[in-house]
């Protein structure tokens, strides 16, 4: 039996009719069509799937739909404003933190809801905020740098 079901998703109330079962990730790609978050490995290792739940990073694999009702959700989808790539994002870019690209959206969003309540992490911080994120390429030391330099971005013009 479906339930209604509202979301606010990078800013946009959305209204879905849903099973009960589906999986926020589900939701995201098939019914809104947002396909940043992917789908790795289905049980919460591999980050892939990553979201911004309330301003926490969260495995969109393992959080029923319907338990996000009411609650902010970001995707990677949400974070350029106006065709303007977030500082996160253009870190990754000038830091070549992307390899294949398919842990980059998840990679980002953990790494921004730390930049959010940690606006100065040191490299070991870093590495505990993606520890639930992985990168079969191993381009981990990009991505770190790509965070740091983000960081000191941020703070080097005041935000």
């Amino acid at each position: 039996m479906k339930q209604s079901l509202q979301l606010k998703v990078n800013g946009q109330l959305h209204t879905l009719e849903v099973d009960p079962w589906r999986l926020l990730l589900d939701v995201l790609r098939d019914d809104l069509g947002l396909m940043g978050a992917k789908r790795g490995c289905g049980e919460g290792y591999c980050g892939c799937c990553t979201v911004i739940l309330d301003g926490t990073s969260v495995h969109a694999c393992c959080v029923l739909a319907l338990r996000a009702a009411g609650r902010e959700i970001t995707t990677i989808e949400g974070l350029a404003v106006e065709g303007k790539l977030d500082p996160l994002q253009e870190a990754f870019v000038a830091r070549g933190a992307s390899q294949c690209g398919y842990c980059t959206p998840g990679m980002i969003l953990s790494a921004k809801a730390l930049l959010v309540t940690n606006p100065d992490p040191t490299e070991e911080e870093v590495k505990i905020a993606l520890a639930g994120n992985l990168c079969r390429c191993t381009g981990y030391v990009k991505i770190v740098e790509a965070v740091l330099s983000a960081a000191s971005n941020a703070r080097e013009r005041g935000l």
